[in-house]
């Protein structure tokens, strides 16, 4: 009797987390993260996963990925009885079928739509489960306070996202008042001990300003020496920095032994332009550069109801990155071989412009990889991308965390900003936070008035 009596006491102390559509978009991954407490998928998830399983984009391969997992971890079950996650004696999921309950969404919100039959079953199970807390869990912030009007206890999705974006790493940082000798140092024999500099703990990688007086050094701490070491201007396929930010960009882009970098900065603070460029100047050491990025649909349609072939779809969207290599090769004359070099690399598939939804899959090996955009991709999906590097390759992820196009992600929970806050630290990753726009009188004007 005692124990079936702390088996219900346990049971209730479980929460019911009941997952939206977009949170399952989110990271297919989700189910798993809710540690002992149990999880209810919506039928009406499943019917909106089963529209979006066709298809090359993100959310996609999400739903087929999905669909497939709770197929696997049904097993003899029927879906609508509690189903072990993974296996282990605790934590448990269930479809639900019903979207019925005292309390009507559809009614109160005069709108038939799957929100609100999510909502219903939200209500439903509360009903169901009157001593246990139900908690709607989702990405779409207006669902979230629908959810609360009702007085459903609603959350957003957390796993993948950053605390704060205001204390987001930058990459880089100024001291001033430094000892003479460590500058003098520094000019002289092209490095010195960090703890010349300071007695704290430097993060590897990072980058310095590093002024007195009228003296100054740019220099990038080598953890694996403990020295800091100067960083030149150097130029790359004819594109010279043109401030600090920048000349540290470039170092990180041409650094064969960092092999992962992030650069953020909003437009004009030249992101895509110094990573191309970077990928160009070391093309020697690797087999393939490819330039891609994600393609976020505009309206949210498909890029199906685009008309034209396959290519010509995703054209109009690989466009900014054509863009930039037509910048560079504008900076020679057809004469010049740096022009005729960018012309054979690309004819020969040498270099490499696609949508990232078209190389899911590959292997990753001796390729100069960069991904523009990024801010536009989930934790997962970077993960992904990162996870199909093979041995001599480089990644650069690009991007705005300010400047979102794709729904329920924001400067908090999308990739670009879970791999800064991720990989601060590791000896092979660099992040540059970009600031100084160089853009023309005419932008700049605008920036200021409008």
């Amino acid at each position: 009797m005692r124990n079936k009596q702390k088996k219900s006491i346990n049971e209730n102390e479980r929460k019911i987390f009941v997952l939206d559509t977009s949170v399952i978009i989110y990271d297919h991954t989700a189910i798993k993260n809710f540690k002992d407490n149990d999880v209810v998928i919506p039928i009406t998830v499943l019917e909106e996963l089963d529209n979006f399983k066709k298809g090359n984009d993100t959310k996609n391969f999400a739903a087929r990925e999905f669909i497939r997992y709770i197929d696997k971890q049904s097993g003899s079950h029927t879906l609508q009885e509690w189903i072990p996650i993974n296996g282990r004696a605790v934590g448990r999921f269930k479809i639900e079928m019903h979207t019925d309950s005292k309390l009507n969404a559809e009614k109160i919100f005069d709108e038939r739509k799957p929100d609100h039959k999510i909502l219903n079953t939200t209500l439903y199970l509360k009903e169901k489960y009157p001593n246990r807390k139900v908690i709607l869990v989702t990405k779409d912030v207006n669902l979230r306070i629908k959810a609360k009007s009702l007085n459903i206890q609603a959350e957003d999705y957390e796993t993948g996202k950053i605390k704060q974006v205001e204390e987001l790493y930058t990459g880089k940082a100024e001291f001033t008042k430094v000892k003479p000798t460590v500058i003098q140092q520094l000019y002289q024999t092209g490095e010195c001990d960090a703890k010349l500099l300071t007695k704290q703990k430097l993060i590897p990688n990072q980058y310095f300003i590093l002024k007195n007086n009228n003296q100054s050094v740019l220099a990038r701490y080598d953890a694996t020496n403990d020295k800091l070491i100067r960083i030149h201007k150097h130029s790359a396929f004819g594109i010279t920095p043109k401030n600090a930010e920048q000349t540290f960009a470039l170092d990180a882009l041409l650094n064969d032994d960092i092999r992962l970098v992030t650069l953020q900065g909003v437009a004009g603070t030249g992101k895509t332009l110094l990573s191309v460029a970077g990928a160009l100047e070391r093309r020697r050491n690797y087999q393939q550069i490819y330039l891609a990025r994600p393609i976020v649909p505009l309206s949210n349609k498909d890029i199906g109801y685009l008309p034209g072939d396959i290519q010509q779809k995703i054209n109009p969207y690989m466009e900014p990155l054509w863009d930039n290599l037509k910048y560079i090769k504008s900076l020679y004359s057809e004469k010049d071989k740096e022009f005729k070099q960018i012309n054979e690399m690309v004819e020969n598939e040498k270099l490499l412009v696609s949508a990232l939804a078209y190389i899911r899959g590959r292997s990753l090996s001796n390729i100069y990889f960069i991904v523009d955009e990024a801010q536009n991709l989930t934790p997962h999906e970077v993960k992904t991308i990162i996870t199909r590097a093979g041995e001599g390759t480089k990644i650069v992820f690009t991007g705005d965390i300010h400047q979102i196009d794709t729904p329920y992600l924001d400067a908090q929970s999308n990739g670009l900003s879970y791999l800064i806050e991720k990989f601060k630290g590791q000896s092979i990753y660099a992040h540059i936070t970009l600031q100084k726009g160089e853009r023309s009188l005419l932008a700049n004007l605008a920036n200021e008035l409008l």
